[in-house]
């Protein structure tokens, strides 16, 4: 008999290993390391490489979709919308290759009163980078006007890669611009350290006046604003490779770039007024070019290839759905589909948290109006992160104490097996 339970306990040890692995360790209470799935949120819908999803925070519940081909697409946020609707289809000015297409989207603050919304696109002939202005059709909400155009902004790309693209309002009403190196490999021509080009850069402009000879004015406080240096006066800040998504806390009013790397590291950034990133005299906080790194701003957070190959800038979690991530920065990788949350407290300490290994090839994140978090993949969908029901444990148990309340379980099973004259089937 005593070999019975003897033999039993290792089956009852690696069962209660499965059914309650957060026992083992540091105290846990609710959600661990790992416990989150990504979910498809629209199940009926998909889309062509997505790599962008935003609201127009207009309470109109919709959500809007950007294809890197050159389409905006338009729905409701229900997870039983039957269909999405094209917003604007601007495909035939569009240059869709490899890293070129319809990049960036973000609607004027004022949306729901003036029907306007910016686009960042690559152009061909010659190739560049265009932000442009687009109304929304009077009388159509679902449709916007494509015959609206009108160019803000124009900036020369010499290769095919590295065009940032992203496009946002911040607190303070301006709209900022990220901007990749203009591509190749390494930064040969220099852009990232060069103030007197846009590209590397993330830039700030007013879209509410026009000034100089420009349909966009330079606000006041720019870092460069009346420099008679010939730096340009839209930089906001610089040292950048490619800014491949930044947001703004919507809290905080903190900006959070996501900068790919070179070679060996993924770096996130907390963006400030007139500070220079490093690129491409360092790759995060190595060197990589050389010179002066006198005055560089290091990442708050760096990760090597071992982790993924791309990351994929994201968001501060401010919604309601998982309250357990509220502040943390949720990001990506493009190429190993891992997806973490950075924690980062008032003296800069970091502590950065693995929520899953989605299998995902995740191009953007997005937030709706209601600042819940959502992925886009190129398999065409849309996800959202969901956490795995697990229930509220005691505090920490010891691996000692796991093991003798294991094996207190298995005695007490066989006890009772055998006073009640139960068959012994499962022999536990």
């Amino acid at each position: 008999m005593k070999l019975r339970i003897l033999l039993g306990f290792p089956i009852v040890l690696i069962v209660s290993i499965l059914v309650f692995p957060a026992t083992l360790g540091s105290a846990v209470s609710g959600q661990v390391q790992g416990d989150y799935i990504v979910q498809a949120v629209f199940p009926q819908l998909t889309f062509n490489q997505p790599v962008g999803i935003l609201s127009a925070e207009d309470a109109s519940g919709r959500l809007f979709v950007i294809e890197q081909p050159g389409t905006i697409r338009v729905f409701q946020n229900s997870a039983n919308s039957p269909s999405s609707t094209v917003f604007l289809n601007i495909s035939d000015r569009v240059l869709f290759s490899g890293e070129q297409g319809l990049l960036g989207l973000a609607f004027n603050p004022d949306y729901a009163q003036n029907g306007f919304f910016y686009v960042d696109y690559v152009a061909a002939n010659p190739t560049r980078t265009i932000i442009a202005r687009y109304s929304v059709s009077s009388g159509t909400p679902n449709q916007a006007d494509k015959t609206s155009e009108f160019i803000l902004l124009e900036i020369p790309q010499p290769f095919a890669n590295h065009k940032g693209g992203q496009l946002a309002f911040g607190p303070d009403g301006y709209l900022y611009i990220g901007m990749g190196d203009g591509g190749s490999a390494g930064d040969p021509l220099g852009n990232g350290q060069n103030r007197s080009t846009l590209l590397g850069k993330i830039l700030r402009i007013d879209i509410n006046a026009a000034s100089a000879g420009l349909n966009y004015s330079i606000p006041s406080d720019n870092p460069f604003a009346g420099n008679v240096a010939g730096y340009r006066q839209e930089i906001y800040t610089y040292g950048f490779r490619n800014p491949w998504r930044f947001s703004f806390d919507s809290t905080k009013g903190q900006l959070w770039v996501g900068d790919v790397g070179q070679d060996r590291l993924e770096e996130i950034d907390v963006a400030q007024k007139g500070l220079n990133y490093g690129w491409n005299i360092m790759e995060g906080t190595l060197p990589y070019a050389g010179g002066n790194e006198v005055g560089l701003q290091l990442p708050v957070y760096e990760y090597n290839h071992t982790m993924g190959i791309a990351i994929i800038g994201g968001y501060v979690y401010r919604g309601a759905s998982n309250p357990e991530l509220d502040g943390a920065y949720i990001y990506g990788d493009y190429g190993s589909g891992k997806i973490w949350a950075l924690a980062l407290n008032s003296s800069g300490a970091v502590s950065n948290t693995q929520l899953t290994a989605s299998g995902l090839t995740i191009s953007s994140f997005g937030v709706d109006q209601a600042g819940e978090l959502y992925i886009c993949a190129f398999d065409g969908k849309i996800y959202q992160l969901a956490a795995s029901t697990i229930p509220e444990l005691l505090p920490s148990i010891t691996i000692a104490g796991f093991v003798a309340a294991t094996l207190f379980s298995a005695v007490a099973v066989r006890k009772r097996r055998l006073v009640s004259s139960l068959p012994e089937q499962g022999n536990l």
